[in-house]
C-alpha cells in the first residue's frame, strides 16, 4: 500500500504544481495588467483548491502508512530532527505543504468575499503564489518523482 499510496502522491504533484502555477501567473498577469476577473478565473482557482487538497489528504495517508513514521519512537524528536533527510519527510515537506494548502485555501475563501476584480485578483495572486513558493521549497527534488 505505502508504494502505491507514495507513486500516487509523487504524480499528482504534477498536477497540483501545473494548475498552482497556471492560477498564480494568471491572477498575476490580470491583476498586474489591470483585466477583469472572469468565470474562468473562478474555475481556476476552484480548480487548484481542489486539487490541493485531495494531494494533501494522499499526502496524510502516505504519511500515516509510511515506515518512516516508526523513527519518531526509535529515534525520538531530537534524532529525526539531527537528520535532515528524516527531517525533510517526517517534519518539514508535511508541516509547510499543509501551510501551502491553507493559503490556497484562505486566498480563495478571501477572494470571494472581495467585490471588484483587482481585489480578487490580488488576493489570489498573493496567497497562491505564496503557497505555489511553499511548495518548490519542500519537494524532496534528489528522488521526486521516484
Amino acid at each position: 500500500m505505502y508504494n502505491t499510496v507514495k507513486i500516487i502522491h509523487s504524480y499528482w504533484a504534477y498536477l497540483v504544481l501545473l494548475v498552482l502555477i497556471i492560477a498564480s501567473v494568471n491572477a498575476l498577469v490580470k491583476w498586474f495588467s489591470g483585466k477583469e476577473y472572469e468565470a474562468r478565473d473562478f474555475r481556476i482557482s476552484l480548480f487548484t483548491l481542489i486539487v490541493s487538497h485531495i494531494q494533501l489528504l494522499i499526502g496524510l495517508l502516505l504519511y500515516f502508512v509510511s515506515p518512516r513514521l516508526s523513527l519518531f519512537s526509535e529515534l525520538g524528536m531530537g534524532g529525526v530532527m539531527k537528520d535532515s533527510i528524516n527531517r525533510l519527510y517526517l517534519v518539514e515537506h508535511p508541516l509547510i505543504n499543509i501551510i501551502a494548502v491553507a493559503l490556497i485555501t484562505i486566498g480563495y475563501s478571501k477572494h470571494k468575499k472581495k467585490l471588484t476584480s483587482p481585489a480578487k485578483l490580488k488576493i489570489i495572486a498573493i496567497f497562491y503564489t505564496l503557497a505555489l513558493l511553499l511548495f518548490l521549497s519542500r519537494i524532496p527534488w534528489a528522488v521526486w518523482p521516484h
